[in-house]
């Protein structure tokens, strides 16, 4: 069981901060740009994105926000909105780090949430701002794995 699900089972409170590093490739790119359809040429030639004033191919900014669903899937975090700015490019082989907090829990176990993802640099590539529900006490015992009919 990861650690971000650890925290989950045993309760999240405001201020649960989460934290993932990863490191972005071409092939991804192009895999993401298959499946949801954005050819957009900054992220396939490299003369269209210097055109754009860019030093190259960028990643999907869509590909490097999608690291909060991580967190939220782990979490079991049911999504009802989402925000992203988007602050600077990132390349290919640039590795992101991002960390998300757990801002606002209501007694309804609603939340909000807000992500910072930087690059290796320490440079802040996007801030996002979520929203969604929180596992409740039923859905972090099937997350702990007591999954028995009628409990």
């Amino acid at each position: 069981m990861s650690e971000i699900r650890r925290k989950t089972v045993a309760g999240l409170n405001v201020g649960d901060s989460f934290s993932l590093v990863r490191t972005f490739t071409e092939e991804q790119t192009v895999a993401f740009g298959e499946i949801s359809r954005d050819q957009n040429p900054v992220h396939f030639s490299d003369d269209f994105a210097r055109a754009k004033n860019l030093s190259g191919k960028i990643c999907h900014g869509l590909l490097v926000g999608g690291m909060i669903t991580e967190v939220g899937g782990q979490i079991g975090w049911l999504a009802s909105g989402m925000n992203f700015r988007f602050l600077r490019p990132v390349y290919f082989g640039d590795t992101i780090t991002c960390v998300l907090t757990i801002t606002d829990i209501d007694e309804r176990s609603r939340a909000r949430a807000e992500a910072v993802l930087s690059n290796q640099h320490g440079e802040p590539v996007i801030e996002a701002w979520l929203t969604g529900v929180l596992p409740g006490p039923k859905e972090r015992e099937i997350l702990r794995g007591k999954q028995e009919v009628g409990r």
